[in-house]
């Protein structure tokens, strides 16, 4: 037999009963902010065509995959991202399903990435989408559920900001600016690193990369000193082909005010979004400190779905990764006490077993959570398993009470006793 030391894999995760507590509060969590939402819940395969994701996001998305060739001589993968699942399962019955079409997803997602902090090769994510309508409403609503579903574990506007841009916006000024139409996702993919980058290393890329001339280059970064909404609308607000996107933002912007979320929120053209797909409304949320990933990330996707499903919809939605979330709420001393504990703990001597379990189930009949010794023990040992098993309240039998047909209950943290009929044990 081997003695080999098995472990998880790198990137991977044991959940063990007190992580796996912290992972079912923050499901709950989504679950409940997305039902007050009018959100329905689906699911796909874990396991899709490889095509499906190289649709989307070209060959180079292979090296980032857990993919194989399966025992039929199909090309799969391990489904790194939820969108292009949505896509073709919304496409496949799309006549029949009334518009807009509000899902939500907490797939397990699997990327062959580096392992570093906020980002690890599998993860659970909230996937949250609108399907369907193309109005302002439907983007305004999407924001505000990602800052709800924050605001729901109890962070404020002191612990995270959501950073908002627009594709069309953007691609509005850039133009304005001389940036040649097809340069614009080459020239989206280096701004988007601004934040990490100096502005000569971008300018020189811009030159390089996307052959902009010095005037074109100077333009396009002085689009990007404006620093909030206001300033963007006074120096571009009576431009040619860009005032009517700066109204359209300034309609999103004013629905989350209305909605009394207007200062979880900054405007902030930086925030691109790499992903070519991106056609409206983009967003990310961050932790106010800069100390962490983003801790979710979205927009508008109007074209995804005639190019995945084959059926041209509007469509919209953002994810929500666990991973740098339980970095947030545990930096924040607001992850949920995770120690187990019972409604009760029954005790008894061992010539009275038939009775304890009997009393047992009917607790648990009940709804009730309840535990006992499975082997003869002591009393006081009895009491001491209770205690390490966090009982709210013990029920003790014994021969004298049992015969008065009542058993002791006590309650764990107030030592306050009171004799409860055995018939009614159980009962709500």
């Amino acid at each position: 037999m081997s003695n080999a030391n098995f472990q998880a894999l790198p990137g991977f995760r044991d959940f063990y009963p007190d992580e796996l507590a912290v992972r079912s509060h923050i499901m709950r969590t989504w679950r409940e902010v997305a039902r007050r939402y009018g959100f329905q819940e689906y699911d796909g395969p874990p396991l899709e065509p490889l095509e499906l994701y190289t649709e989307k996001s070209g060959p180079e998305i292979v090296q980032q995959l857990y993919n194989f060739t399966d025992k039929g001589g199909r090309d799969v993968a391990m489904r790194p991202e939820m969108t292009p699942t949505l896509a073709r399962m919304a496409g496949a019955r799309a006549g029949g399903l009334r518009k807009p079409i509000k899902w939500f997803s907490i797939p397990q997602l699997f990327r062959y990435e580096r392992a570093q902090r906020g980002r690890l090769r599998e993860h659970f994510q909230l996937n949250l989408d609108i399907i369907g309508e193309d109005d302002v409403a439907a983007d305004a609503e999407l924001l505000a559920a990602a800052i709800d579903m924050l605001r729901a574990f109890g962070l404020t506007e002191q612990d995270f900001v959501a950073r908002v841009s627009d594709r069309r916006l953007l691609r509005a000024l850039l133009l304005h600016a001389g940036v040649p139409e097809d340069q614009l996702v080459l020239v989206y993919n280096i701004v988007d690193k601004l934040e990490r980058e100096t502005r000569e290393t971008i300018g020189a890329r811009l030159r390089g990369e996307a052959g902009m001339g010095d005037e074109a280059v100077e333009r396009t970064l002085d689009i990007f000193r404006h620093t909030d909404f206001k300033a963007v609308r006074q120096a571009y607000g009576g431009t040619e082909g860009v005032g009517p996107e700066i109204e359209r933002m300034a309609e999103i912007l004013g629905h989350v005010e209305a909605m009394g979320l207007g200062g979880y929120v900054r405007f902030d053209l930086s925030i691109v979004r790499g992903l070519a797909y991106y056609t409206g409304i983009v967003f990310e949320l961050f932790d106010a400190r800069g100390e962490l990933r983003a801790i979710c990330g979205g927009g508008r996707y109007d074209n995804l779905l005639g190019q995945v499903g084959g059926v041209q919809l509007p469509a919209l939605g953002f994810g929500m990764g666990d991973v740098v979330l339980k970095e947030l709420l545990t930096d924040r001393g607001l992850l949920p006490e995770t120690r187990q504990t019972l409604d009760y703990y029954v005790i008894a001597p061992p010539e009275q077993r038939a009775e304890l379990l009997s009393v047992v189930h009917r607790l648990r009949d009940g709804g009730a959570s309840v535990d006992y010794a499975y082997k003869p023990a002591g009393i006081n040992k009895q009491f001491k398993n209770a205690s390490a098993l966090g009982a709210r309240r013990t029920v003790v039998l014994g021969p004298e009470t049992s015969a008065e047909g009542v058993a002791i209950v006590r309650d764990s943290e107030t030592r306050e006793e009171s004799r409860v009929p055995l018939a009614e044990l159980g009962r709500p």
